[in-house]
């Protein structure tokens, strides 16, 4: 969750976020974005078939919904998984399910409410209620893992306390069942020198198709690896991680260059930012990268990517990353969403497959992330992917 997306309306997160974001976002409504360039992308690769909306704070089975940054499909019993961004401020961590059976006819339905667990049992606490040694989780992404019928989600960590980011991995009724280790750079520097900035950390999951490996996506750099993007340059490099699931470590790391920011604010020096917000694998090897960027009285940008994990150089073992010591992947524009007939672009933090279409081609599904705030939109949006 990123802009907007820690600036929930009612409950706002302390920090560096623009307060004014939620409020931009009504001008954006009636407002031209002014876009840089957008690199070449091929026209026939995505192609909209539906679009849907969820009701501002839909209650369900005792808890509000809203911040869904995750989504993935079970196709052993037909329905998705929504997993929320809240840190406990309304509810505590949980993800939803939902039936979407006939994208074309009718809005997804919500059927159900999963509570994910902490260790020992019990609710994840609220940061008004945090435990010592017991990090307050950030959810921003989760994948089903069809061979053991179990949900691995990513935190962005809990900085401010000193916890990294993390990646966890809970039974389907929400028992927790364990936590990955993750390499040392992720751990945070009290001084600020180095390791992960705060809400810019694990954004993203992406599942090889043999289920035996996680890629885990960055939204910006570590803060030894670069600068987060600006309007007239690119970020500093992301690190994607690769995690054996067996053996629950790290194995590999590649470096993604998020484009600089496509979007210029209404009113020159106020917020503005770029990143990554989710990733998905495409087949073994090639993964499909979603760069959303936000500018304030602007609106967002949202840009898909492809890259190719076996093009880019190893850099688990490189603590610092700079020019000339990498390989980072290159990346192919697969659509700007802003061509792609879309009644409104949001805070797009989610994607997925989900059941082939009748004609036999894939369909991608994307969740948007309203933050919580009435001023934003839950918005579906099932394409054909070519």
């Amino acid at each position: 969750m990123r802009t907007t997306a820690k600036s929930h309306f009612s409950a706002p997160h302390p920090g560096r976020r623009s307060v004014l974001a939620g409020a931009a976002g009504l001008l954006a409504l009636g407002l031209g974005a002014c876009r840089s360039a957008a690199p070449q992308q091929d026209p026939g690769r995505l192609r909209l078939v539906a679009e849907a909306r969820w009701a501002h704070r839909l209650h369900m089975e005792g808890t509000t919904v809203g911040g869904l940054s995750g989504i993935d499909y079970d196709p052993a019993r037909g329905e998705y998984l929504l997993i929320s961004d809240d840190r406990s401020d309304f509810d505590p961590v949980r993800c939803y399910t939902a039936r979407w059976p006939l994208p074309q006819a009718a809005p997804p339905e919500p059927t159900g409410v999963v509570k994910l667990q902490r260790p020992g049992g019990g609710p994840w606490p609220s940061r008004r209620q945090a435990i010592d040694g017991l990090p307050v989780p950030d959810p921003e992404a989760l994948r089903l893992r069809p061979s053991t019928n179990t949900i691995l989600w990513a935190s962005e960590g809990d900085i401010a306390r000193g916890f990294g980011p993390a990646l966890y991995e809970s039974a389907r009724d929400g028992r927790f069942l364990r936590e990955f280790a993750m390499p040392p750079m992720f751990q945070p520097d009290p001084a600020k020198r180095r390791g992960p900035r705060d809400n810019l950390t694990f954004e993203g999951i992406a599942l090889t198709p043999d289920g035996r490996f996680a890629w885990l996506g960055m939204e910006n750099a570590l803060i030894q690896d670069g600068p987060e993007p600006t309007i007239g340059a690119p970020g500093g490099p992301c690190r994607f991680t690769e995690v054996d699931l067996g053996t629950g470590r790290a194995v590999r790391q590649i470096a993604y260059v998020p484009d600089a920011i496509p979007l210029r604010p209404l009113v020159p020096g106020t917020y503005a930012d770029n990143g990554v917000s989710e990733i998905l694998m495409l087949d073994a090897h090639r993964i499909l990268v979603l760069e959303r960027a936000y500018a304030t009285g602007t609106g967002n940008s949202l840009r898909l990517y492809e890259i190719d994990t076996r093009a880019a150089g190893d850099v688990l073992s490189i603590d610092t990353l700079v020019p000339g010591n990498h390989r980072p992947a290159s990346k192919t524009l697969v659509a700007d969403f802003a061509a792609l007939g879309l009644s409104r672009l949001d805070n797009t933090e989610g994607m997925c497959w989900g059941p082939p279409l009748p004609d036999g081609k894939r369909m991608l599904v994307v969740v948007s992330d309203d933050n919580f705030n009435p001023l934003q939109i839950t918005q579906f949006a099932a394409f054909a992917f070519e």
